[in-house]
């Protein structure tokens, strides 16, 4: 009976170690089995396209009026009366400063009766004349007393122009007491006030009328650009646009853009030798009064346009150490090629990749935080969000990214 359960004991013990060794087998034959590849991770791309985009500036201005009047008197005399309202819009030929009119009153009044004095006088001379020829006719009279009767009548003649003269410049002495605008817009600070004795000299100035509607914006470029622009233009690099047509544009200091575009009136013909720089001058409407004299803006102008242009969201640009723009380049093999590249201007949040970049590559966006060594990549279109460009972002400028 012993020797029987050793028997099957020793069986057992058989069939479990055949159990263990097939199980290491398997275990051994799955470890060395090949090994699935990891998925690719998804990153945002954009499949470079040739286009064609604007070539814009983005330079510095001052806003400036169309047209500036300094009001001044044209008579001297005690002003009696300011009549407009500071900072007020005044119209052409509105009256802004009363001069005391009574010495102007008397001086019409006394060329008036000067000028009836002289036409009396005339009256005599004239029938004079006709009484001597007459009598001349009549063989009466001298040839010498016709001769002055003539001269007489002539010498009244001359004396009623004389009065009549004088008579006009009274009045006009009386209309100009009373100051008016000489031009139609926006008047200053009154320089003066009442009781003060102002006289028709270039020192009095009464106050200032500027108009601001249109009104000019001066900006600068350099010399140098705009030779280069001329030189791609005729290159055949860039195609130029209607400088009367010319697309341009104001944003303010906090990027915001001015919501009335301008048109290009003129480039100055000379550099400033102190600074290199060439002035231009556009034309914007002003009919909100947004825009005042002197207030630094930057002008966004259009001078051309490039075609086959590419250009990449601003997020893709990389930098490495010294700066230097990078790109990374999502190959057809899932991998992953970081690129130099040169950068030029920015256009609508996208920067134009003057070299480095193929059409038709991928460029990753978005996704750099996955980036992992051996790792596999796929793209997916990139979306750009819309709150990330706020309608007061640059629209465009030309500033070098690398």
């Amino acid at each position: 009976m012993t020797f029987s359960l050793s028997a099957t004991g020793r069986a057992l013990a058989l069939g479990l170690l055949v159990l263990v060794g097939a199980c290491t087998e398997d275990k051994k034959a799955a470890s060395n089995a090949p090994k699935a590849p990891p998925p690719a991770t998804e990153v945002g791309i954009v499949v470079a396209r040739p286009e064609t985009l604007p070539v814009t500036n983005n330079l510095p201005g001052r806003i400036a009026a169309t047209r500036i009047a300094e009001v001044r008197p044209r008579v001297s005399g005690i002003v009696v009366e300011r009549v407009f309202q500071q900072g007020s819009i005044v119209k052409e030929g509105d009256v802004l400063y009363r001069i005391d009119p009574a010495p102007f009153r008397v001086r019409v009044e006394s060329a008036a009766a000067t000028l009836k004095r002289a036409q009396a006088t005339h009256l005599q001379a004239r029938q004079q004349s006709d009484r001597i020829v007459e009598l001349r006719e009549r063989n009466v009279a001298s040839v010498q007393q016709q001769e002055s009767a003539t001269a007489a009548l002539a010498q009244a003649d001359a004396d009623v122009a004389v009065a009549q003269a004088g008579l006009t410049s009274a009045q006009l002495d009386l209309q100009y007491s009373e100051v008016k605008a000489p031009i139609s817009g926006r008047i200053g600070r009154a320089l003066i006030t009442e009781g003060a004795l102002v006289g028709n000299n270039a020192a009095d100035n009464l106050a200032t009328i500027q108009q601001l509607d249109p009104v000019y914006a001066d900006f600068t470029q350099s010399a140098g650009d705009l030779l280069a622009l001329r030189r791609a233009l005729k290159l055949g690099a860039l195609t130029g646009s209607d400088p009367g047509a010319a697309n341009v544009r104001l944003l303010f200091d906090d990027g915001s853009e001015y919501k009335h575009p301008g048109r290009l009136l003129f480039s100055e013909a000379t550099v400033d030798a102190t600074t290199g720089q060439v002035t231009l001058r556009g034309e914007f409407p002003n009919s909100d009064g947004d825009l005042l004299p002197g207030m630094y803006v930057r002008v966004v102008i259009e001078q051309g346009m490039q075609s086959n242009a590419i250009a990449v969201p601003q997020q893709a640009i990389q930098r490495d150490g010294s700066g230097q723009a990078q790109l990374y380049i999502v190959k057809p093999d899932g991998t992953l090629e970081l690129r130099p590249v040169k950068a030029g201007r920015t256009v609508d949040h996208r920067v134009v990749i003057d070299d480095g970049l193929k059409a038709d590559e991928h460029v990753m966006v978005e996704g750099f935080q996955k980036i992992r060594p051996g790792a596999r990549f796929t793209g997916k279109p990139w979306r750009q969000d819309p709150a990330s460009t706020g309608a007061s972002a640059p629209a465009a400028t030309t500033g070098k990214q690398g």
